[in-house]
């Protein structure tokens, strides 16, 4: 069944004037606009898209990609709004994407950009935000484990640091003393669970722990090594902030890092840096 505001594998099934007719397994069609079709398209190719509904309430396909999929959350602009609600800019030519005076919080203003959640209404089919996550967003049953790795939301910033939205579903926290390079509100980041508290809070970290910290540290720093001339001007002694702002790194992690390299033989270090080691 072909589904609003997910990505779609079909095969093209014919050829029209409007564009090109796509099918699923159950030959659903839906309609390629002409502006998304190449010379080269023909009968039987398989194309990805983005499914979702027109001003005219018909399914149509795009080779587009959206800012948001059914189940995912993210900040969109506002880009006008209306006595029945605001539209927010989605990614999509000629579409916006409708956010209810319903499903709104707090005062929407055109030109700002909010934290918004991407569903299927389930009346009518058509994709839907809200800015009330509290139905989506929540940590009442934790479906990530411990040092697992995550998709990260950077949803707002407080004194001790960074409120995030984890895989879409949870609510977590990465701490200011766990964060060694730049981040700020609105980025999709790569992090790890540190740790699942008794009252289900998710604590984390955008580096992994213990050995495969070091490991995966260990290559970053080898390909920073590589990126400035086989060299950086850091060795024990040097100052843990700027060993931070040249390797986005914790002077512990760098240490560890740089004592795997040293074990390998993959660098060697003076009193004035470190250096990859000529074989």
């Amino acid at each position: 069944m072909l589904k609003a505001g997910r990505n779609h594998t079909l095969t093209v099934s014919r050829i029209s004037d409007y564009g090109l007719y796509l099918e699923n397994e159950d030959h659903d069609e839906v309609l390629l606009p002409n502006r998304y079709v190449s010379l080269s398209d023909k009968p039987g190719d398989t194309k990805e898209v983005f499914v979702y509904h027109d001003s005219e309430d018909r399914l149509v396909a795009t080779t587009e990609t959206p800012l948001l999929r059914v189940g995912e959350a993210g900040f969109l602009k506002v880009v006008d709004k209306t006595v029945h609600g605001a539209f927010l800019d989605w990614g999509l030519t000629g579409k916006d994407l409708f956010l209810p005076n319903r499903n709104q919080q707090g005062g929407i203003l055109a030109g700002h950009s909010y934290l918004v959640y991407l569903y299927e209404d389930s009346v009518t089919g058509r994709c839907v935000a809200t800015n009330k996550l509290k139905t989506f967003i929540d940590n009442d049953e934790i479906t990530v484990r411990p040092r697992e790795e995550i998709d990260l939301l950077v949803a707002s910033e407080s004194p001790i640091g960074y409120r995030v939205i984890v895989n879409n579903r949870h609510w977590g926290m990465i701490y200011r003393n766990q964060i060694f390079r730049p981040v700020a509100v609105g980025d999709r980041l790569r992090g790890y669970v540190r740790r699942i508290t008794e009252d289900n809070r998710i604590d984390v970290s955008l580096q992994q722990t213990g050995f495969a910290q070091v490991k995966d540290s260990a290559r970053t720093l080898l390909q920073l090594l590589r990126d400035n001339g086989g060299h950086l001007p850091l060795n024990d002694a040097s100052d843990p902030a700027e060993v931070q702002r040249l390797t986005a790194m914790s002077k512990k992690v760098f240490k560890r890092s740089v004592g795997m390299l040293l074990k390998q033989g993959d660098v060697e270090m003076t009193d004035r840096e470190i250096k990859i080691r000529k074989r």
